[in-house]
């Protein structure tokens, strides 16, 4: 086992078995430090390393907060599943589907909500969201992709932000990392869902 295996957060096969390093063939300026290489077919391979590296991070920042300081926001319909599956293991709010404008920013608003910490599946689906974070100085997380800006976005995760699988992974991976590193489980083994239960079929 190579070293870089050993830090891995799960086995190097599971992120390429479900596609999270495959990215688009529209490549930002931003996006370029995470890109390992371009396809023949033009798609572009993202650094696993680098993934691992930022989930890793994103576990830890993560679970500095309690879960009412944290919303989740996932417009995309493939990730719905995961993100609604990470709310139920984590006990931190999701919002899936539209995000209607100043819930964060407008008090008089019946739904608005006050939180410390923002994640999102994908800055641009999700753009309202990010500017309200942004005006009121709230950190965001965000998932993205070769083609994602990424202006007002505090932590990048790389990856591929639009598969069903790649999504499950991700958000498995980030709520077993925030119950260990907030010391609700000790170990690895302790937690009990299981990937598949993140991306159903």
């Amino acid at each position: 086992m190579t070293t870089e295996e050993q830090h891995s957060l799960v086995p190097q096969d599971e992120y390429l078995k479900v596609g999270l390093h495959i990215g688009t063939k529209f490549r930002t300026k931003a996006m370029m430090p995470f890109i390992y290489k371009v396809r023949p077919d033009g798609l572009s391979v993202l650094n696993v390393q680098k993934i691992n590296e930022r989930l890793e991070l994103a576990g830890k920042l993560l679970s500095n907060y309690k879960p009412e300081d944290v919303l989740v926001v996932c417009r995309r319909e493939n990730g719905w599943s995961a993100v609604e599956m990470f709310s139920k293991v984590t006990g931190i709010r999701s919002f899936t589907g539209r995000y209607h404008p100043g819930v964060l920013t407008n008090t008089k608003l019946e739904d608005f909500i006050e939180v410390k910490l923002i994640f999102v599946t994908d800055p641009f689906p999700d753009k309202n969201l990010v500017e309200d974070a942004a005006k009121i100085g709230i950190p965001v997380i965000a998932l993205c992709d070769t083609n994602n800006e990424l202006n007002n976005i505090d932590l990048v995760i790389p990856c591929n932000n639009k598969g069903k699988k790649s999504l499950g992974l991700i958000f498995y991976i980030l709520a077993r990392e925030y119950q260990r590193n907030r010391g609700i489980i000790n170990s690895n083994d302790e937690f009990t869902p299981k990937i598949d239960e993140f991306s159903p079929e």
